[in-house]
């Protein structure tokens, strides 16, 4: 259950680091809301699923699902580039992601 909990924190992770776009420095009132809210729920479900999870895999795993989904999101909603080399940077990101997974001892 843990690694659901963390897979969610991750997904709010992009939430608000796609959401930082939309505030404009945060002078947007309600993305600006939006967006700290989903910051404090990511953080909070990072905190509960580090309670069985290593604190460095599950720190890594989360940021990973995080820099993935924002580089996607990034492509596909706010015209960022989409070449071969940035899709196999996220790919290796990805990589080390199951790695650690698959690694860790919970």
């Amino acid at each position: 259950m843990a690694w659901v909990v963390l897979f969610v924190a991750g997904l709010f992770e992009i939430g608000w680091a796609v959401g930082l776009k939309y505030t404009h420095g945060f002078t947007r009132l309600w993305p600006s809301i939006l967006t700290l809210a989903s910051m404090t729920v990511s953080v909070f479900l990072l905190s509960q699923s580090l309670k069985t999870i290593p604190v460095s895999t599950g720190y890594v795993v989360w940021t990973g699902i995080g820099a993935v989904g924002t580089v996607i999101l990034g492509m596909a909603l706010l015209g960022e580039p989409r070449d071969i080399a940035r899709i196999a940077c996220v790919l290796l990101i990805v990589a080390g992601i199951v790695g650690l997974k698959l690694l860790s001892p919970h």
